[in-house]
């Protein structure tokens, strides 16, 4: 007779698959072999089960990790720096500067911060767009955290790589030093449409096509984009990109926020992702995404929070919230993105906007573990009469007990494993001074 075997078996919880059964099993478990899950049921299927270490989730809520679909991991360097402004005079006027002082220390310093912010509330993977995303790169797979990290290409010369084709060689060496790490995804990520000429964009996707990667770009953010984009090319930013034959189903759009129905329907018809940002949407007043009309059309729209200038937070559990209740207020319809729908953009929908879906967003046979436990013994989550109305309206990022990614326990107890949180927070206040100090030079 075979006994089953694992090396972690996570028990006594409630599991939200968030497969496309949308299962959820009460006193559930999970069985981990190596870097991926080997079995999903009730607890009392793996009495046989011969099993290294159980993890007891102590009748809380054992759901996939969550995934942020758009951020700037390192702009935990400027939380705070330039607030309640508009996005251009925030851009030009502050971030632009500030960044021009960054480099490789401080990218990779101030991303360990966001990737221990990120684990600490619940999220196990994260798409960033920013510079010196070697260190990016390298900072997520230190706090081994799975990441789609991409250089932002622009066409004005960047501080890390210079000139534009300084910037498609960085790319270049970026795919081949990472192409096969387990936790690491390269993308390319031209700025938009506004800051990108029309030959950076064909050639970021042709860069894409060649190695099968995914293409990043903010579109349709701002009104004054959209209408700078028909002044100079007489198309929406959407059309736009149609026109040059970049929209492709590799392509994340984030924000999305100005759209006509036209727009709407070219997403769809060419398979194109949204990342919806909707708190650092409302922070920079820039509107709000038209997102029920996106997913009635099929479009596949995952949830990310932006960076850390312009939120101030990485927590999902909080931009799922807004997520759910902006959309209802702003259509005056309570039947607008139900629980449900906003949890599937944070897993298995930002998943499949990465690309990811066959690996991660959702706990089934096969995956990798990427699992999160979230402890219910809280006042504020007592009742518990439907697990994913509690996750979305309820919970909380620090409700967030376990995370496991990559079949490794990288935080238990509310302990982080992988870093030292306290040397963490302290590399990135002395960058924070040296950051004031420059702003206040004459």
């Amino acid at each position: 007779m075979t006994t089953n075997k694992a090396d972690i078996l996570i028990s006594n919880g409630v599991v939200l698959t968030m497969s496309d059964k949308h299962s959820v099993i009460d006193n559930g478990a999970i069985a981990i072999s190596g870097e991926k899950i080997t079995a999903v049921g009730s607890l009392s299927d793996f009495s046989s089960w011969q099993i290294s270490e159980t993890i007891d989730a102590e009748g809380g809520i054992i759901m996939p990790g969550l995934i942020n679909s758009h951020t700037h991991a390192a702009m935990t360097c400027f939380r705070g720096l330039a607030d309640d402004l508009p996005l251009i005079t925030w851009l030009n006027e502050h971030i632009f500067p500030a960044e021009s002082k960054l480099d490789y220390d401080k990218v990779y310093r101030g991303t360990l911060l966001a990737c221990a912010e990120m684990i600490l509330s619940g999220t196990t993977c994260f798409c960033d767009m920013y510079l010196f995303e070697d260190a990016v790169a390298q900072a997520a797979k230190d706090a081994g955290t799975r990441a789609v990290v991409g250089e932002v290409l622009y066409d004005f010369d960047s501080p890390n790589y210079g000139s534009i084709d300084k910037g498609f060689e960085y790319t270049e060496k970026l795919i081949a030093k990472w192409e096969k790490d387990p936790l690491i995804t390269i993308a390319v990520e031209p700025h938009s449409p506004y800051l990108c000429a029309p030959e950076l964009l064909k050639k970021a996707l042709s860069i894409t096509q060649a190695h099968d990667i995914p293409l990043v770009i903010h579109v349709s953010e701002t009104k004054n984009e959209v209408s700078d984009i028909k002044e100079r090319y007489g198309f929406t930013p959407v059309g736009f990109l149609a026109d040059l034959g970049v929209l492709a189903p590799n392509l994340l759009a984030c924000h999305c926020v100005v759209l006509t129905d036209q727009d709407i329907s070219l997403l769809k018809e060419f398979d194109v992702k949204v990342a919806h940002n909707p708190e650092s949407n409302m922070k920079l007043a820039s509107g709000i995404a038209p997102v029920p009309e996106l997913i009635k059309a099929g479009v596949c729209v995952g949830i990310g929070t932006d960076g850390c200038a312009s939120n101030n937070n990485l927590d999902l559990f909080a931009e799922m919230d807004t997520t759910a209740k902006l959309h209802k207020v702003s259509t005056l319809d309570p039947t607008v993105l139900d629980s449900e729908t906003v949890l599937k953009m944070s897993t298995i929908d930002a998943a499949r906007s990465l690309g990811l879906s066959e690996q991660t967003g959702s706990i089934e046979p096969g995956k990798f573990a990427d699992i999160i436990i979230i402890d219910t013994n809280k006042p504020h989550l007592v009742p518990m009469y439907n697990p994913i109305s509690h996750v979305v309206y309820a919970a909380r990022g620090s409700d967030v007990s376990t995370s496991i990614i990559n079949g490794k326990v990288v935080m238990k107890d509310r302990n982080l494993l992988t870093m030292d949180i306290e040397k963490v927070m302290d590399d990135v206040r002395k960058i924070g001074e040296e950051m004031k100090n420059h702003k206040e030079e004459p």
